[in-house]
């Protein structure tokens, strides 16, 4: 692994920050974890050296690239406990804004005119700042009210720097130690480069906003900012202005004020959509991303992360959804196992008892505990912890539903999200009923079909003449050939040997009696030669099978 003189200070910087953690107990207790070698039934109860404060502010000095695993990270309930994991999933950076002139700059060379041109009005000061990019208020000529989302310069170089350092040292740590393997520190690494592109793609989150807005055209007091893709670009982004608040600076005057449960339950009714009906999700709703407006309504902003899931998919997380809304711990387990791979070494009963005990547990909870996404990270804990490894999509609807209780859990404390989940569920069933019964489905049956009648007669004469001539095959993969053929040829190996060295030693004791010449310490040196070769073999043999034999 090579250190260049551009990396030292990458290298310092990540180095420093492994140095306070790697004697931690935090650090211990999650690499204990990962190897299976203590219970971790209570440790979300224990203390740390560091707090979980501590560890975001630690994460928000080492950099942009180092807030994004962070909050990657916050999907990783196998590895910490959940006082980190509700505070990675929070994790925002504040960053000083660009200048201006730099702004002005890369605003102009991106929509291909001058600022005076395209606005009538631009902001020097911005409305919000971030690692990636900054936003201003303009307006347009038209006098259209727009928001620009700047993208940082040289961000993107800086974001790939951070991630090929990071590469080189989790692939040595992955090559040479057991804890990075369990980690699957690589992996981590390749779905954060992943996401970190499609961030910095702004013509990418433009498209997102567009199919966004339009599955949600239906809900009145949702509104997604459109594009106005004349003035965007890849690190330039116009789009629709909306004033609002976030939605955990309101204040508790503005409830009081104003019913908003039903506004609470129109957007967890879109959120379900998102899942079940579009498998086109926004999947990063933090507070920041969420806005009240003033008028009461909900403002989702920033479509740089979204999740898209196969309409199979779609099908697992409403049975997974329709479980917990109705408490039902048994169904649950099973829906999860259904989507999950368990390796040989799972135990799949306790795993079920554990997950019907969180389930039950859990029952009758108001926005303001805070469960529904929690229950969803103590699960994939609960399966990592039994050998079970749950599909991506649950980590992924875990991070939006402990957002989406964060945002309930402000807006209206009382609300119930799991009967909430109960009262659409037929709603839903009827969205994906009408969706699947659509005319290009039924037309892609009906080829199904046609297909299957046309070639049926010819499938049946087929085998029905190989059972006539007695060539009839059937092959059942039930054991491993090679395998076995192999265990077998070791097995007459072994005996052949063995044989070998008997004879070996039968030859040496009859060469004993036979006078000759050449002597070693006094007895005949060809029987003695023998009786040691014979003597070595054996040993090597039962080394073997003793110490080397599975």
């Amino acid at each position: 692994m090579s250190v260049l003189p551009d990396n030292l200070v990458r290298y310092r910087k990540f180095i420093g920050f492994m140095l306070k953690y790697w004697n931690s107990d935090l650090f211990h207790q999650t690499a204990a974890t990962a190897l299976d070698e203590n219970e971790n039934e209570e440790r979300d109860s224990e203390v740390y050296d560091q707090t979980p404060e501590e560890l975001v502010d630690d994460l928000k000095k080492m950099g942009p690239t180092y807030i994004k695993l962070g909050q990657l990270l916050s999907t990783r309930p196998d590895l910490l406990p959940d006082a980190y994991l509700q505070a990675l999933a929070t994790l925002q950076d504040d960053v000083p804004p660009i200048p201006y002139d730099e702004v002005h700059k890369i605003v102009e060379e991106e929509i291909g005119t001058r600022i005076s041109k395209a606005f009538s009005f631009f902001s020097e000061e911005p409305l919000a700042s971030a690692s990636i990019g900054q936003v201003h208020k303009a307006t347009l000529r038209s006098g259209k009210p727009v928001a620009v989302k700047v993208q940082r310069p040289g961000i993107r170089k800086q974001f790939l720097d951070d991630l090929d350092t990071l590469k080189e040292l989790a692939d040595f740590a992955v090559k040479h130690t057991q804890v990075a393997k369990k980690y699957a520190f690589d992996e981590v690494l390749a779905e954060l480069r992943h996401i970190l592109l499609q961030e910095l793609d702004y013509v990418r989150e433009g498209q997102n906003l567009m199919t966004l807005g339009e599955n949600l055209a239906e809900y009145k007091n949702i509104i997604v900012p459109q594009p106005v893709l004349d003035y965007s670009s890849s690190r330039v982004l116009t789009m629709d202005f909306i004033q609002g608040t976030k939605i955990t600076s309101i204040s508790p005057l503005k409830r009081l004020e104003n019913n908003l449960s039903p506004l609470v339950d129109e957007l967890v009714d879109a959120y379900l959509k998102q899942l079940i009906t579009d498998g086109f999700v926004h999947a990063d709703p933090h507070p920041g991303n969420v806005h009240l407006t003033g008028d009461n309504k909900i403002a989702l902003i920033d479509l740089g992360m979204v999740a898209k899931f196969t309409p199979s998919m779609q099908e697992k997380l409403l049975q997974l959804l329709i479980a917990l809304s109705q408490n039902d711990g048994e169904a649950s387990a099973d829906v999860l196992l259904s989507m999950s791979e368990a390796g040989e070494e799972a135990d799949l009963k306790n795993f079920k008892n554990t997950i019907n005990h969180l389930v039950m547990d859990s029952q009758n909870t108001k926005a303001y505990q805070m469960q529904t996404g929690r229950l969803l990270i103590q699960m994939n804990r609960v399966a990592a912890e039994n050998g079970i490894h749950i599909s991506v999509e649950v980590n992924i609807l875990g991070k939006i539903l402990l957002n989406m209780d964060q945002i309930v859990a402000v807006l209206e404390p009382e609300f119930d999200l799991r009967k909430a989940i109960r009262e659409h569920v037929n709603k839903m069933m009827r969205s994906k009923m009408y969706h699947e019964m659509k005319p290009e489905n039924l037309f892609a049956l009906a080829l199904q079909t046609k297909n299957l009648a046309e070639n049926l007669p010819q499938r049946l004469n087929k085998i029905s003449e190989n059972l006539a001539n007695n060539n009839f095959r059937m092959k059942i993969d039930a054991i491993d050939e090679k395998r076995w053929t192999d265990g077998f040829q070791k097995v007459a190996n072994r005996i052949t040997l063995g044989l070998i060295i008997a004879a070996m030693i039968i030859g040496a004791s009859m060469l004993m009696s036979v006078p000759s010449p050449f002597m070693i310490f006094g007895y005949p040196g060809l029987a003695i030669i023998f009786f040691l070769i014979a003597a070595a073999g054996g040993i090597a043999l039962s080394y073997t099978i003793l110490f080397k034999d599975e």
